[in-house]
C-alpha cells in the first residue's frame, strides 16, 4: 500500500525535516506489521513528494495472527486485499515511521511543524466501505479538497459490480501533524476493519489524535463506533469522554436548545410547576442534605437556598461554565457567610462514582437523564443508587405523550435537540420500577404541571426511597401519605409502585 505526502511550500524540500526523514537517501523500517520504505519520487525547491510504501507479507500475517480471521471462505486468510488496501497497517506504519510528524515536533524546523502549509496526501487504493458519500462526509467537514477515483471490482467483468476501493487526494494548506492525525484515525474508520485487538487503550488512542476536531465533527458518532469496531460500550465511552472533555463548547449549544425548550413549555409555566413539586417533595421528605445533580445554571439551587430546612446544598455539574454562570446567578460571592457554607458547587460526571456524593438525604435529578444514551444511563443508575445512595431520589422527565399539545413544537421532534430519548409514561414507570427493584428502592410516580385526560401531564417524577411506604391498617402513614399527595402539586394524579 502506498501513501504519498506532497507540498508545494517554498523550499518544499523542507518536507524532509517536518518528517524527519532524508529525501536523499531511501530508508526502510521494518515494522510488526510488515517492512516500510520512505522515499522521495520528487524533491526540489517548488515541489516535494515523500512517499510511504508499506509491504505486508498476508502469510507472515497468519502465522503471526494478526491477519483477518478468514471469514467468508477458507482461503480469505491467504486471499485478501490487506497487502494492497490502506487499513489499519498503514496507520501503524504512520504512527511509527512518521511518530515525530504525527506528534507535531521538528528538531529543526519548530516553527514550521505549527504552520499550515500546502498539502496533498494521496492514497493508491482507499477501502471506502460507505462509498464516495462517506468518504467525503469524512474529510470534507475537515477542510479537505476530495478527488476519489472510483475502481472497477475487475474492469474485464463488468457484470461483478463495483468495487469499494478508491484513488483518493486530500488537498489543503494544513499543519503536517492535523494530516498525519485526520489520516490515522480515518482511514481505519473507512475500511471499517482492524488488524489487532480492540480494547480500552484504543479510545485513549482515538481520544489523543481525535484532539480537538473529532468532539465537533458532524459524523463523530459514525467515527467513534468504526474506529472501534463497532463495540457498543467501547464507543458510548469514548463519546462520553469526548462530551467531558469539552463541557464548556457543548453547554453553548445546550443553552441555545435549553432556551428553545423553555419557549416550547412556557405558555404552561411548566418549569415553575417542577421545581415548586421538587421543593414540595424534598419538605415532605424531611431531608437536611439535597444534592441538585446536573444543577446546569442553578434555578433549583436558589429555590434550596430560600428553604432554611435545608442545611446543605450540593450542585453538581460536568460543565466549568455552567457552576461559573450558577455561581454568579446565586450570588455566593455576596452571600452573608452562614449561606454562604449552605451551599457547595462541585465539578464532576454523573456517569462515574464520586465519594462527595455519598450520605445525602435526597437527590434532585431534574430533565437530566433523558440527555443521556443508554450506556451512561446505566452508569448513572449505578453511580446514584448503588454508590451514592441517598434515601430519596426524585426524578423528572419529559412525558413525551404530552407533545401533541405543544403548538410550536413540530410533529415527532423532541422538546431539546441534545434529548436522547423522550419516554411515554408507561416505559418511564417501567424504568423506574426496574431501577427500584435493582437497588432496593420503593418508587410512586407524580404528575408535574396540568394534566390533560388523553396524555397526561407535560411531565413526569419519580420519586424514590429507601424508607417503606404506608401499609393498609396504618392511619398515621395514611394521613401523611395523603398530605404528602395533596401539598406535592394541586390536581396532580400518582401511582404507587412497590
Amino acid at each position: 500500500m502506498l501513501l504519498t505526502l506532497t507540498t508545494t511550500h517554498s523550499p518544499a524540500t523542507d518536507l524532509g525535516y517536518l518528517l524527519h526523514k532524508n529525501p536523499a537517501r531511501l530508508q526502510s523500517f521494518d515494522l510488526s506489521v510488515g517492512k516500510a520504505t520512505v522515499f522521495y519520487p520528487e524533491a526540489d525547491v517548488d515541489r516535494c513528494t515523500a512517499a510511504l510504501l508499506l509491504d505486508i507479507d498476508p502469510v507472515g500475517l497468519v502465522r503471526s495472527r494478526k491477519g483477518p480471521a478468514g471469514e467468508g471462505f477458507s482461503l480469505g486468510q491467504y486471499v485478501n486485499d490487506r497487502p494492497y488496501a490502506a487499513s489499519s497497517f498503514l496507520a501503524v506504519a504512520i504512527a511509527q515511521v512518521y511518530s515525530s510528524a504525527l506528534a507535531g515536533t521538528s528538531r529543526d524546523r519548530p516553527e514550521l511543524a505549527k504552520t499550515a502549509i500546502p498539502l496533498t496526501a494521496k492514497i493508491s487504493v482507499m477501502p471506502c466501505r460507505g462509498g464516495e458519500i462517506l468518504l467525503r462526509r469524512l474529510f470534507e467537514p475537515l477542510g479537505y479538497a476530495v478527488n476519489a477515483t472510483h475502481h472497477a471490482l475487475d474492469e474485464q467483468f463488468p457484470e461483478w459490480g463495483e468495487s469499494p476501493y478508491f484513488t483518493v487526494e486530500l488537498s489543503q494548506t494544513i499543519t503536517l501533524r492535523d494530516l498525519l492525525n485526520h489520516l490515522y484515525v480515518l482511514i481505519p474508520v473507512l475500511d471499517n476493519d482492524k488488524h489487532y485487538w480492540i480494547g480500552e487503550d484504543e479510545i485513549q488512542k482515538l481520544l489523543k489524535h481525535g484532539d480537538p476536531w473529532l468532539a465537533t465533527h458532524p459524523e463523530k458518532e459514525q467515527i467513534v463506533f468504526r474506529y472501534l469496531k463497532n463495540f457498543k460500550y467501547l464507543a458510548n465511552d469514548a463519546l462520553a469522554r469526548l462530551i467531558e472533555a469539552n463541557p464548556d463548547e457543548a453547554q453553548e449549544s445546550e443553552d441555545e436548545q435549553a432556551g428553545e425548550e423553555a419557549r416550547v413549555e412556557a405558555k404552561i409555566s411548566l418549569n415553575e410547576h417542577r421545581l415548586n413539586l421538587v421543593i414540595s417533595v424534598l419538605r415532605e421528605s424531611g431531608a437536611k442534605r439535597v444534592l441538585d445533580l446536573g444543577c446546569s445554571h442553578g434555578n433549583l439551587l436558589r429555590r434550596l437556598l430560600d428553604e432554611h430546612d435545608f442545611e446543605q446544598i450540593i450542585g453538581l455539574d460536568v460543565s466549568h461554565r455552567a457552576l461559573e454562570i450558577a455561581g454568579e446567578r446565586l450570588h455566593l460571592d455576596r452571600l452573608p457567610e452562614r449561606q454562604r457554607r449552605r451551599i457547595q458547587l462541585l465539578h464532576g460526571s454523573l456517569i462515574y462514582r464520586d465519594q462527595r456524593l455519598t450520605g445525602f438525604d435526597a437527590a434532585a435529578v431534574v430533565e437530566v437523564i433523558e440527555h443521556l444514551d443508554e450506556a451512561r444511563l446505566m452508569a448513572f443508575e449505578r453511580v446514584l443508587f448503588e454508590f451514592a445512595k441517598p434515601t430519596t431520589v426524585i426524578v423528572t422527565t419529559p412525558n413525551v405523550e404530552y407533545n401533541v399539545r405543544f403548538e410550536t413544537l413540530p410533529p415527532g421532534q423532541f422538546r431539546h435537540k441534545d434529548h436522547r430519548f423522550e419516554w411515554t409514561r408507561r416505559q418511564f414507570q417501567e424504568w423506574a420500577t426496574k431501577v427500584a427493584e435493582r437497588f432496593g428502592y420503593q418508587v410512586r410516580f407524580l404528575s408535574v404541571g396540568p394534566v390533560d385526560a388523553e396524555v397526561g401531564a407535560a411531565t413526569q417524577m419519580g420519586v424514590f426511597s429507601v424508607e417503606s411506604l404506608p401499609v393498609a391498617g396504618d392511619e398515621a402513614s395514611k394521613v401523611h401519605a395523603t398530605n404528602f399527595l395533596n401539598k406535592a402539586e394541586s390536581g396532580s394524579d400518582s401511582t404507587i409502585f412497590s
